[in-house]
């Protein structure tokens, strides 16, 4: 069975940067307080006429590039999202549309903050199979036009940011190099802990005057379950990939987490027994960016430098839903 590895990474942030004062002045806020709680500093907002299939494309492209491919080289395309393009189609769709590579698969995967692990754990599969050689794993989100900028949701605005990351799923040129293995997890039990309730088709009408004067449209989370529940669910998942790949924590060269919160990583990566010069923590700069985080950590991280051929890159995310997983590469 052949093994995959990524062979390009990409990112895209929306030029616009918004700040904690930005917020400040919208709603009860203030600069200090958002960075204890949550560590971010600043997000990127999409501008009017841009949504998730835009900043995707973007991001797809410089993955391509990364990767001496063009859209036409690809055989497959999977995006990850919570925050689709439409209600229908798939967002996977729209970005094909924005490639023009027409005739491939396009998938999309609706596991929110865990998705890109979810799609990646796809991309690995058929490539393994020998389905497919060449697969877009794109994670592309825009939260800023959903958000409520008022008191009531000022726990959960202060935490999303906009933007898109994106790798190049293909063969392994070396026994050695690639995807070892990705682990994922769910528990529906706590769907309703984090969420946007409306629009719904469970509803008639999927949404009404009442459910959006009521702010039935925003997330809502409940933030100490979600704070337990990532925490020990993130550190059970890295001890699982650990376990499954006979790894110790000392083997591993670097770690990339969810980025939902600077406090639960410092949690996560302190009970597992990573160095904090092992962690990323690019919330600080973007925000919580669901599927997109990890993939825009990713491209950031390479393109720094920081990874080099051989290390051992742990990935890690907890989402709403509850869904989590982790991922071991050989880089």
């Amino acid at each position: 069975m052949k093994r995959s590895r990524i062979l390009g990474t990409g990112r895209h942030l929306p030029p616009r940067v918004v700040t904690n004062a930005d917020l400040a002045a919208k709603f009860n806020t203030t600069d200090e307080w958002i960075v204890q709680r949550t560590g971010v500093k600043t997000r990127h907002y999409v501008d009017e006429g841009w949504g998730p299939a835009e900043i995707g494309a973007e991001a797809a492209r410089a993955a391509l590039q990364a990767a001496g491919l063009g859209p036409r080289d690809l055989d497959f395309m999977i995006c990850a999202t919570q925050t689709p393009q439409a209600e229908f189609p798939g967002t996977a769709c729209f970005i094909q549309k924005i490639l023009d590579n027409p005739g491939i698969g396009a998938l999309d995967v609706r596991d929110q903050c865990t998705g890109f692990l979810y799609a990646l754990s796809i991309a690995d599969a058929y490539v393994r199979l020998g389905m497919y050689r060449r697969i877009l794993v794109v994670g592309a989100e825009v939260h800023s036009t959903g958000l409520e900028f008022a008191d009531n949701g000022r726990h959960v605005t202060v935490l999303f940011g906009d933007g898109a990351g994106a790798v190049i799923v293909g063969e392994s040129d070396a026994a050695d190099r690639g995807i070892r293995s990705v682990h994922l997890h769910a528990d529906g039990r706590f769907c309703e802990s984090l969420w946007v309730e409306a629009p719904s088709s469970k509803c008639n009408p999927r949404i009404s005057h009442e459910m959006i004067e009521q702010g039935r449209h925003y997330p809502r989370m409940d933030g100490k379950v979600v704070f337990k529940e990532a925490v020990t669910s993130m550190v059970g998942t890295i001890q699982e990939a650990l376990k499954a790949n006979n790894l110790e924590v000392a083997d591993v060269d670097y770690f990339i987490p969810h980025q939902a919160n600077m406090r639960i990583n410092e949690k996560v990566a302190a009970l597992v027994g990573l160095p904090s010069d092992k962690v990323n923590h690019s919330i600080e700069h973007y925000g919580n960016c669901a599927a997109a985080s990890v993939p825009i950590a990713l491209d950031e991280v390479v393109r720094a430098g920081k990874l080099k051929s051989g290390d051992t890159l742990l990935l890690a995310t907890f989402a709403a839903g509850f869904t989590w997983g982790s991922a071991v590469i050989d880089w």
